[in-house]
């Protein structure tokens, strides 16, 4: 009995017929939507006996296999007792740019429709129209071709030859997942306490096709107790593919970890780690054209054969893994990475991937949607990526400027810029210097807007490579695609100062925003070990009534950590005030014992203050301190100073809410001690004492909701750097006054609770 793979004709087609170079030169990118309204306006067009949005499938054996196509034309329209598929297409390029032969996987996609039109109605031969459309003037240029039905089904049987290798390993693949995803037991040789309940909750969520927040403590393996039931649940036929979802570089490591722990037990599934483009590129400027890029140059011509070889002989493809593959065939490595995302069973990657609306993975259709799990680790971190992804910002200055430019190149750019800058300066007249607020998008603006993308697309497609132009034109497609989003949980701040005026569309609750990127999927699955409160991550990330939780306690022993509270003050106001004592206890840190010890502080300038106040102490210790953007090499570097046998006491300052603060094992005696400085709050700028004000209008602690929950946010994640395994034992402290506050304590760990407060001079450390 013939197995039967399941295809629609677009990807078929692109796969067969896709070709030539990258070419990252401007292009405007039609929306949906957009393109949508232009096929109806086509489609309006037609007689009263064409049919629009005709659907096909069929059933055709190549080889060992039987493939289902299916697909939907755009047109089927009736001429003289014969038919003719109609493909409509738009397109921002000049009609005059295209011709007849530009495009072959046009031509491809609508001959497979022509081919199932005409076994259905009968027809020997059938004409294929080829519809283009100019997204801008409406223009239409078509191209018509006649074919037989023995020249299409030629044509079928070419795409299936060049689809087939492809087709035959995804089939085997599909098979081994399955069957090992089946058989494979948990990777370890038992369940931590919680991590058993930890991954049921996970199956079941994703059985039942839910959205799960769970908050399970630090150490206690959430990695492998999401991804584990999540891969057995695609065994039971729940879902097909996983997105693994992290905020940091170094938790990315921790999910390829746990694939290779699946594989040792038996798992045959496939996984990509994405990395940025900057970050892989080979080049040394990021300049994707074929001219420049010798990986760019004739990338689709190869990419099919280099995917396949990728595909056929790995599993876990890790960065090293896809850059050989992409210089032995010669292909740009994040495109190939890319390409291979929509097809391996599960893809690690930033969140922008899923919840941005500029970078998501577009090309991962609705079908596919239905059969994916996202699993979002260190969920917290998402409440403030959110609100950058779904903000804007214009300045007055990047209009001025390339008013001037072009004042003698190109007027219109000229004129639709300086309107720009006009609105701004009326703004600027209308306003006092500082801060305005106002909760709406000025419409005004709006048109000024797209006229200036308008005008700017002209120049920007005839090959003009101004770079300020083409960041403008960006920055204001961005502006109006957040407008377009722009509803109660968003303010419009307008900063007016002696010359620039800036104006920023800032979403200050993204739950809104967040729920509707993640609608589509199977489930999704929101993890962290500090969802503290949890109501205020509900809010913030989208919590709907038929939503699952699950709270999993600790399974370390409480003795292993001994906790003491130091009532300091840390306010910036006594900062100086409390140098000396606070200074005092953390050179009685390292004396009382030896080891090694992280002192997180909240900022990088408070803490250089007193990193060079204890470096007078001269206390016998090695020091290590953070630095402001940090490469991935000089991180590693940090950490590996981390080591078990040490002659002597090491201590690591680093700041709160930074790479140092999560996502880091530090086991054993790798790590002792922990000295956390201050509440975590954030800076109290402009942004978060407006976030408090719109808080406490909607009747929710502002203060709490903007200051104090994600500061102890931070303050629970650096702590949780300490107890990593039952084994390890550590002193944790926490310096400030606040921490004796019911405000404060409620939220910190049960394990934390039992503290001790430590007075100056006090010994806190015991002498096991």
């Amino acid at each position: 009995m013939s197995e039967y793979v399941n295809v629609s004709v677009r990807p078929l087609v692109e796969y067969a017929y896709r070709s030539g170079s990258i070419d990252a030169r401007f292009r405007t990118a039609t929306t949906m939507s957009e393109g949508t309204k232009l096929h109806q306006f086509i489609q309006k067009t037609y007689g009263e006996d064409d049919l629009k949005e005709v659907s096909f499938e069929m059933d055709y054996p190549y080889g060992d296999l039987v493939y289902h196509i299916e697909g939907r034309c755009d047109g089927l329209l009736q001429r003289d007792n014969s038919y003719v598929v109609d493909e409509i297409k738009s397109t921002s390029l000049p009609l005059g740019d295209i011709d007849e032969d530009s495009y072959s996987v046009h031509w491809a996609q609508a001959k497979c429709y022509a081919y199932m039109a005409a076994v259905k109605y009968d027809q020997s031969t059938i004409n294929v129209q080829l519809t283009y459309i100019q997204s801008e003037s409406k223009e239409v240029r078509r191209f018509t071709k006649s074919f037989t039905l023995d020249e299409l089904s030629q044509f079928i049987e070419e795409v299936l030859r060049i689809y087939a290798p492809f087709a035959m390993w995804k089939q085997n693949h599909i098979q081994q997942v399955i069957e090992s995803s089946q058989a494979l037991t948990f990777p370890f040789d038992s369940y931590r306490d919680g991590q058993r309940k930890l991954a049921a909750t996970v199956y079941k969520s994703v059985q039942e096709g839910a959205t799960l927040f769970a908050t399970a403590p630090t150490g206690i393996g959430k990695t492998i107790s999401t991804l584990f039931p999540t891969i057995k649940a695609i065994g039971e036929g729940y879902g097909k593919k996983i997105v693994y979802l992290t905020a940091k570089t170094i938790t990315r490591e921790t999910a390829q970890e746990a694939f290779k722990m699946m594989e040792e037990k038996g798992l045959h599934a496939s996984s990509i780690t994405i990395t940025a483009k900057d970050k892989i590129c080979f080049k040394e400027k990021t300049i994707c054209q074929k001219d420049y890029c010798e990986y760019a140059d004739g990338y689709y011509d190869r990419v099919n054969e280099g995917l396949l070889d990728l595909l056929q002989n790995e599993t876990r493809i890790t960065r090293d893994v896809l850059e050989t593959y992409a210089h032995r065939h010669r292909l740009c490595p994040f495109e190939l990475s890319l390409d291979a995302a929509y097809v391996v069973d599960a893809v690690i990657c930033d969140y922008n991937y899923i919840f941005d609306p500029r970078v998501s993975l577009k090309r991962l259709i609705e079908e596919q949607k239905k059969q994916t799990t996202v699993l979002v680790d260190e969920a917290h971190n998402l409440v403030d990526r959110a609100r950058g992804m779904y903000s804007a910002e214009l300045q007055k200055s990047v209009f001025l400027q390339i008013k001037r430019a072009f004042q003698s190149s190109n007027k219109e750019i000229a004129d639709a810029a300086g309107a720009i800058n006009k609105f701004f300066i009326e703004l600027r007249n209308s306003a006092d210097s500082g801060i305005a607020v106002v909760n709406e998008v000025d419409e005004e603006l709006l048109v000024q807007l797209d006229t200036f993308v308008s005008v700017s697309e002209k120049e920007l497609l005839l090959g003009g490579n101004d770079e300020e132009l083409l960041e403008a034109y960006f920055l204001c497609q961005t502006f109006i695609r957040i407008a377009k989003l722009y509803d109660d949980h968003f303010f419009t701040l307008v900063h007016v100062g002696k010359s620039e005026v800036t104006m920023k569309l800032f979403c200050f609750d993204p739950s809104n925003q967040l729920n509707k990127m993640r609608k589509g999927f199977l489930s999704t699955v929101f993890f962290s070990a500090t969802f503290s409160p949890l109501s205020y991550y509900q809010n913030m990330l989208g919590w709907e009534d038929e939503n699952y939780k699950v709270s999993i306690p600790s399974p370390f022993p409480r003795e292993n950590t001994k906790v003491y509270v130091s009532p300091l003050s840390t306010k910036y106001r006594d900062r100086e005030r409390t140098m000396k004592p606070l200074v005092d206890l953390l050179e009685k840190v390292v004396t009382d014992k030896e080891g090694n010890y992280l002192f997180f502080f909240p900022s990088y300038g408070y803490m250089e203050r007193v990193y060079e106040e204890f470096l007078l102490r001269e206390t016998p210790t090695d020091t290590i301190i953070q630095q402001q953007h940090m490469t991935e090499p000089e991180r590693e570097e940090f950490l590996e100073t981390f080591t078990s046998d040490r002659s002597r006491s090491l201590v690591g300052f680093a700041v709160l809410g930074g790479i140092f603060s999560e996502g880091i094992d530090l086991k054993g005696d790798r790590l002792n001690g922990v000295v956390i400085v201050g509440v975590g709050l954030p800076n109290f700028d402009t942004e978060r004492k407006l976030m408090k004000e719109r808080f406490d209008l909607d009747g929710r602690n502002g203060f709490e909701y903007t200051y104090v929950y994600p500061g102890v946010n931070r303050v629970q994640q650096a702590g949780g750097r300490l107890i990593r395994t039952e084994s390890d034992k550590g002193v944790l402290i926490l310096v400030d006054s606040r921490y004796l506050e019911p405000r404060y304590t409620q939220l910190l760990p049960e394990e934390w609770r039992d503290y001790t407060v430590i007075n100056q001079g006090e010994r806190f450390v015991d002498d096991e």
